[in-house]
């Protein structure tokens, strides 16, 4: 998520802890109609660069706290009622400390950005503490056995998740001019929190992944003669550079087989493969694998990271793979591996001869 500061407020700032603004008036004759809350809340995450997956969250989060308040706009409201929604989230609705954290920050965006108040109640609203869960790591037998299960592309997906520690969503932007065979690297571009880093193409997936490619030319081929909209760009390279995104370098390793409509610009394009196809592939497999673990596709990134500490990789290494910008996230590996029944003998196995 972009720093708040990134972001300017809203014109229509308050001051203090003075009177909360009404919300806006109707528009008079001839005047144009003021956008909708939800319009404005739009365009100020966007302005921000924020993900398109935080906006959903957060317009989301926006109706839901009003439908919560009986439809009162959210200008009419301040602290109690935002503590209030929030009450109810964590007590009657049971939601994790992460969901919680989320619903929270789309409110106070909302406040700070949208409707431009600056109010004392914004920090007193306590941040519920997230707890530290250690991660599902499936052994290598294990991840073996769930890979066997998968076909085609979703074999392949999974192989790379394994492979290179890529999270799903990394995974399915690939562009083909992000993978570089001659150096065996692959390039992930605005991974988490904006940064870009390089992790390594392992020598299993470069036939799997030539081939891939060499699928996927005939899809943009088949699109380029078709007069098709190219795929989508990020920020304003679209504008900067108006014809690459139909070219071939910018295309998706993983597209979807069909086009659809961009939920920003409303333009018919090819968009690249979305989670929830290889989440299903995926528990199907950890199903008919036998395996109880409660293991999503992220598993596969937190068994990439495990393995390399195990055989021996420097944990400086793994972080930079990983993309974390504090090593105490990949510290968290090294608990996994000092819990593990390989690293302390329990006392029952000093006893007289196992049975």
């Amino acid at each position: 998520m972009a720093p708040s500061t990134a972001c300017p407020a809203s014109a229509t700032t308050s001051s203090g802890s003075g009177p909360t603004p009404a919300p806006p008036a109707a528009a008079g004759p001839g005047s144009p109609a003021p956008r909708r809350l939800l319009d404005q809340l739009r365009d100020a995450l966007r302005s921000c660069h924020y993900s398109l997956r935080t906006e959903q969250a957060y317009v989301h989060w926006t109706k839901a706290f009003i439908r919560f308040h009986g439809l009162r706009h959210p200008a009419t409201m301040a602290g109690p009622e935002v503590a209030a929604f929030l009450c109810h989230l964590a007590a009657e609705r049971g939601l994790s400390v992460s969901t919680h954290r989320q619903a929270l920050s789309a409110l106070l965006f909302l406040y700070g950005k949208v409707l431009g108040q600056s109010l004392p109640w914004m920090d007193e609203i306590g941040r519920p503490v997230p707890k530290r869960r250690l991660p599902v790591v499936l052994s290598p037998a294990e991840v073996a056995a769930v890979l066997d299960r998968l076909e085609g592309t979703h074999r392949l997906l999974g192989e790379l998740l394994y492979g290179t520690g890529l999270r799903i969503t990394e995974a399915l932007q690939l562009r083909v001019k992000d993978v570089d065979f001659a150096q065996r690297a692959i390039v992930v571009r605005a991974g988490k929190g904006g940064k870009d880093r390089v992790v390594m193409l392992p020598a299993t997936l470069e036939a799997p992944l030539r081939e891939q490619l060499r699928a996927m030319h005939a899809v943009w081929a088949e699109d380029a003669a078709a007069g098709q909209a190219g795929v989508q760009l990020p920020d304003a390279l679209e504008r900067k550079y108006p014809r690459a995104g139909a070219s071939w370098a910018w295309f998706w390793v993983f597209p979807q087989g069909r086009h659809s409509v961009d939920p920003r610009s409303g333009v018919v394009r090819r968009h690249h493969l979305v989670p929830g196809t290889f989440q299903r592939a995926f528990a199907r497999a950890l199903h008919a694998a036998g395996i109880a673990k409660p293991a999503t596709p992220h598993t596969l990134r937190h068994s990439f990271a495990t393995h390399l500490l195990q055989s021996g990789s420097d944990i400086r290494t793994v972080q930079e793979l990983l993309g974390h910008s504090d090593v105490a996230t990949t510290m968290i590996y090294t608990h996994v591996l000092r819990l593990g029944g390989y690293a302390v003998q329990s006392p029952l196995d000093r006893l007289a001869p196992a049975r």
